[in-house]
């Protein structure tokens, strides 16, 4: 009887974490697909709690009271703008997760496992070693506690490509000798300072298609914790996860129009700020006020605004939408025109606007959106950079050269609000800032479109 309870509630939760992943293709159904998530997640949970193996509940209630304190800390306290780093780091802790189970299922059975599971549970610990490391690399990146540029050598790929290779000749040698535990501790050894060689010269720039990346490890890892356990929900829920990631990844490096061996092994992000500075002081821009502006937008019958990460930084959702309310009180159309690659994660700006209650009609995406630019009377960019840049069509020299980007050089009058001339995370000069259609609002988001959500005030 409790076997078919575990099988049930195992069958449940798959279930429930398909129709949670269905729902959060879409920002109206994204909220309803956590939840289904979330309880699929505790059914999971439930079913792993009534197995015949557990002795004592003991340090899995430790363990559980431990876990849940920390986890409800990090979701109310870890700002908006850290939810990637949240993420990193949560993906490193699923990793070493999975890792730690098989070096424990390794530990009770060593030699006496089969070359089929040995398999299964060498790759386990292959990718997450790698991959507890790497997830650690793109938090500090994030978080700036290391160079967010790609910090490269002479010859790093060739010893990259090395030390992988030598990797997996351990695993090979592991499957078949699987009670060989030199072998199996120096895979595991030399998959930790992959993780490490591997992100650390990729720029911020890419730090969000390595997290994508970085979550398919990790669910290929514990897809394969399921087969050396015999557990379902394991192998579905990873599998799930690493198909996710990976096309994820695909999706993003397609939005950026680039490959992945470029995203990996390109250095790109941040190696051409000294020309972007040289250049930002050999031009002159317009500069703007809250009082200008307002007349401006006041006027105006179609604004797009484009989200960025400076929005995010300066938590200004809330006045972005205060903006669009009074433009439309006075008659104005607004919508958001959302670059996928904005900010520092995917939908990293659709959940910002939801946050704010935005309509999610009013989210367009950058094919839908970029035919309509030309009849756009303003274009407000608020702390965004790249996504914007117009050396992505125009410069052949370009890091960026190629990727699709928002047409905001093609409204009647562009106004981007930043802190400063500074450069985006792919380190390169914006040509759109020194376009005679463009007016630099620059200050704090969060105070300046407050001051201009009562400049608008006045106004109406």
């Amino acid at each position: 009887m409790k076997e078919q309870l575990i099988q049930v509630a195992y069958l449940a939760a798959s279930i429930l974490f398909i129709l949670g992943l269905r729902g959060m293709t879409s920002p109206a159904t994204a909220r309803r697909g956590i939840l289904l998530a979330e309880i699929g997640m505790l059914a999971a949970i439930v079913g792993t709690l009534l197995h015949h193996d557990i002795i004592s509940y003991t340090w899995i209630i430790v363990g559980l009271l431990v876990g849940s304190a920390i986890g409800t800390a990090m979701a109310l306290l870890t700002p908006m703008t850290a939810v990637p780093q949240r993420t990193a780091i949560a993906l490193s802790f699923g990793a070493l997760a999975a890792t730690l189970v098989g070096i424990a299922h390794y530990h009770q059975h060593g030699g006496d496992l089969g070359r089929g599971t040995m398999a299964a549970l060498g790759f386990e610990v292959m990718l997450g070693s790698i991959t507890i490391t790497g997830a650690l690399m793109a938090f500090g990146k994030l978080q700036e506690l290391v160079r967010s540029a790609p910090v490269t050598w002479p010859g790093q790929n060739v010893i990259n490509g090395l030390l992988f290779l030598t990797t997996v000749a351990l695993f090979a040698m592991v499957v078949v000798d699987p009670g060989n535990d030199t072998l199996f501790y120096a895979m595991i050894g030399l998959g930790l300072v992959i993780g490490v060689l591997v992100v650390l010269p990729i720029g911020g720039a890419d730090m969000p298609v390595v997290i994508a990346l970085l979550n398919s490890y990790c669910g290929l890892a514990s897809a394969a914790t399921g087969f050396v356990l015999g557990n379902n929900v394991l192998i579905i829920a990873g599998a799930l996860d690493g198909a996710s990631g990976f096309i994820l990844s695909i999706l993003m490096s397609k939005a950026m129009n680039r490959s992945f061996r470029n995203v990996l092994f390109g250095a790109f992000g941040g190696e051409a700020a000294a020309p972007a500075a040289a250049a930002a002081t050999a031009r002159s821009v317009r500069s703007t006020n809250a009082e200008d502006l307002a007349v401006l937008l006041g006027y105006a019958r179609r604004v797009v605004v484009v989200p960025g990460y400076g929005m995010a930084v300066a938590q200004a959702q809330h006045e972005v939408r205060e903006v669009m309310e009074l433009v439309e009180k006075r008659g104005g159309e607004v919508v958001f025109a959302v670059h996928p690659v904005a900010g520092r994660m995917p939908g990293h700006m659709n959940v910002l606007l939801a946050e704010a209650n935005v309509p999610y009609d009013r989210l367009k995406d950058m094919d839908e959106v970029n035919g309509e630019f030309e009849r756009t009377d303003v274009v407000l960019v608020i702390g965004a950079n790249d996504v914007v840049n117009p050396a992505a069509r125009t410069d052949r020299s370009s890091p960026i050269y190629g990727m699709p980007i928002l047409n905001a050089d093609q409204a009647r009058n562009i106004v981007v609000l930043k802190r400063s001339m500074g450069t985006g995370f792919a380190g390169i000069d914006n040509a759109l800032f020194y376009n005679p259609k463009t007016q630099m609002y620059f200050g704090d988001a969060k105070k300046s479109l407050g001051a201009l959500v009562a400049e608008l005030r006045q106004l109406s």
